[in-house]
């Protein structure tokens, strides 16, 4: 068969055929699946597929379809205002990203070795924290011996009263090292604001300014302050608190830096920004881009030349993501929260080793860590094309969205005085609390998973040992900011789980009394034993149970106390009610029912319910209260049953 050639009056047209696509037809037939789907009509009325929203802790709902209508704003180009694109007309196609490794050991001696490593294995850029639990300031020559400090510029962290002694000291370092003054391109990384916020304490901007100032004039391409985003996303703030809060710190330093005497435009170009990654890729990417544009926005009020409005990224994975139990698990989420850094346009990218919630890590998490950027960029050529997102209706619409959410944000802490007002009074915390609260149910239901940890666990896992690293995960202060890691409540169950299992040498469990035939119980067993074994406690299946007697003598004879009834919603209507009477009557001191919650069960005996949506961690912590009292008297059947 000939093929006609293409753009000939014969060519073949793939729509030829078909009905347009329009989003009434599309509208028509998501309502036709949503009924089937027993989605009540009224629903259906005018939007039907705005069943399908999925709200965001910002405010406004991930809709199910995006397309050109209403056409998205202009997001400009490349280099060009309002910098939604990225601040380098050829993006980072040239040389990527700038990898950047994270260094908290206190010893400088180690520290030396692990920065050449870094360095001859391709880092960029160290950011070294500097102070407290970290190097001593005295440290940081010798931790710096093998650096070219002119090619691989060095990102201070440090901790509070010694943040302006630890930046004398590298500066020092730079003039021991021959280092010409116009080639000092590291980075002082003053952030006072975070440091007081974090230890509750009152922020000293001033101060820190003019020491600024004093250094602006002399190192030209030095940076001066950071405006530190994962401040407030490490406690558990939303994506919009975190991008307002980023730029009202910036816009604090901004202020202080010009009333030091420094050049606004000067000033703008010192400070650099940094942001949480986290394995919500689309939203990653799109508050990379609407940052840029609200940090342009500002420096437009305060008279900035458009060609010096340029934003500089600094993407960190985020600390709150990264779980102690299956920590393997966060190479992955490091992977995808990377990929959508280097997409949406980071300068410069940090990727926190796999380990970093245990404890300090050990050489082949950093070396995973930094092949990770390696091969996103060397190998998967993610820096190829500039700004890869851009265009996609979705992320365009997402990137407005938190722009808008953001800006109102900052605009919220501006009229409570500045950011430092806001920690100071309490306002900033209050507001990241009252989302961190809905995003702990959300954990706490399940409806925000955690792999390895809330779905799909590992409760016979062998946890990891490293040195504590009270850095990368402080004590909490009080009245200070948190960090948060969202799977502190499954892995305190674990703990719990674990510290029993140490103590008695059996593992915490349930008895699963699976009614009837192995298709009617199947699903439900396996969803009860997931949802089990997410707070450390084992299921012991005896298989199919043809009754409610032989379920109860099963369980009577495991010498449990939790039971757990597993079945068919049809077995349910029959044998629930008297499974459990039967059940209480034999011992049990928790009934759990696999399935919606229903009164008549309840009524019955049945304490808690399992299911979708349905509260995992009170329901689990209830469960190992019961469980964790004294020894369970175990039988030998009960064993053979669990081998079962």
């Amino acid at each position: 068969m000939d093929v006609p050639e293409s753009g000939s009056a014969e060519a073949l047209d793939p729509a030829e055929g078909f009905a347009p696509a329009t989003r009434e037809r599309w509208r028509e037939l998501v309502a036709g699946v949503l009924r089937k789907s027993g989605v009540a009509e009224e629903r259906l009325a005018d939007t039907p597929e705005s069943v399908l929203n999925t709200p965001t802790l910002d405010g406004f709902d991930i809709e199910p379809l995006y397309t050109s209508s209403p056409p998205a704003a202009d997001p400009g180009f490349p280099g060009i205002a309002p910098f939604t694109r990225g601040h380098r007309p050829g993006g980072g196609v040239l040389e990527g990203w700038d990898i950047r490794a994270r260094h908290t050991d206190p010893d400088p001696a180690v520290l030396r070795r692990r920065a050449h490593d870094d360095l001859m294995n391709g880092v960029g850029s160290l950011w070294i924290h500097v102070g407290g639990a970290g190097l001593p300031v005295s440290g940081l020559a010798e931790a710096l011996t093998d650096v070219h400090l002119d090619l691989a510029p060095v990102v201070l962290s440090a901790a509070g009263p010694q943040a302006l002694e630890a930046a004398t000291a590298l500066l020092d370092v730079h003039t021991d090292a021959g280092v010409p003054d116009g080639r000092v391109i590291s980075h002082l990384g003053l952030d006072p604001l975070s440091t007081a916020a974090l230890a509750g304490e009152h922020p000293e901007v001033a101060d820190a300014a003019r020491f600024a100032a004093e250094h602006a004039a002399r190192f030209a391409h030095l940076g001066l302050f950071v405006a530190d985003g994962t401040l407030v996303h490490n406690a558990g703030g939303s994506v919009s608190q975190e991008i307002g809060a980023a730029v009202a710190a910036g816009t604090a330093y901004l202020r202080a830096l010009v009333e030091a005497g420094v050049d606004v435009a000067d000033a703008a170009g010192r400070i650099e920004f940094r942001l949480a990654a986290d394995a919500d890729q689309f939203s990653v990417i799109a508050k990379l881009r609407a940052v840029r544009a609200m940090w342009n926005q500002v420096l437009e009020a305060s008279g900035v030349p458009a060609d010096r409005r340029g934003t500089r990224v600094h993407a960190t994975t985020s600390e709150a993501m990264l779980t102690r139990r299956d920590p393997h698990v966060n190479m992955l989420r490091a992977t995808v929260a990377c990929f959508a850094a280097g997409v949406g346009g980071a300068d410069a990218v940090t990727v926190a080793p796999f380990d970093s919630a245990v404890g300090r890590p050990d050489d082949f998490a950093r070396r995973i860590a930094r092949n990770t950027q390696s091969m996103l960029i060397e190998e998967s050529h993610l820096a190829r094309v500039i700004d890869p997102a851009g265009g996609s209706f979705y992320v365009e619409s997402l990137t407005a969205d938190l722009y808008r959410t953001g800006w109102e944000f900052f605009r919220t802490l501006e009229r409570a005085g500045g950011i430092a007002s806001a920690i100071v009074d309490g306002t900033l915390l209050a507001e990241v609390d009252r989302v961190w609260e809905r995003r702990r149910e959300a954990l706490a239901t399940r409806a925000a998973p955690l792999t390895g940890l809330s779905e799909f666990p590992n409760p016979d896992e062998t946890p990891l040992e490293r040195d504590p690293d009270p850095v990368a995960s402080p004590a909490p202060v009080p009245g200070g900011f948190p960090v948060r890691r969202r799977g502190r409540d499954y892995e305190a169950l674990r703990d719990r789980s674990d510290a029993w299992t140490e103590r008695t040498g059996g593992r915490p469990t349930a008895f699963l009394a699976t009614l009837g035939p192995v298709a009617a119980h199947t699903a439900r067993a396996s969803f009860a034993s997931n949802l089990l074994a997410a707070g450390g406690i084992a299921a012991a299946t005896p298989g199919p149970l043809e009754n409610a007697d032989t379920a109860v003598m099963a369980f009577a004879d495991s010498g449990h106390r939790v039971a757990v009834i597993c079945s068919s919603d049809a077995l349910y209507a029959e044998h629930a009610e008297t499974l459990a009477r039967a059940l209480k009557g034999a011992g049990a001191r928790r009934v759990i029912l696999a399935g919606a919650p229903r009164d008549a069960y309840r009524e019955a005996g049945v304490d808690s319910f399992a299911f979708k949506g349905g509260d995992a961690v009170a329901l689990l912590t209830d469960l190992l209260d019961v469980l964790t009292i004294e020894p369970p008297s175990v039988t030998t059947d009960s064993v053979q049953g669990e081998s079962a």
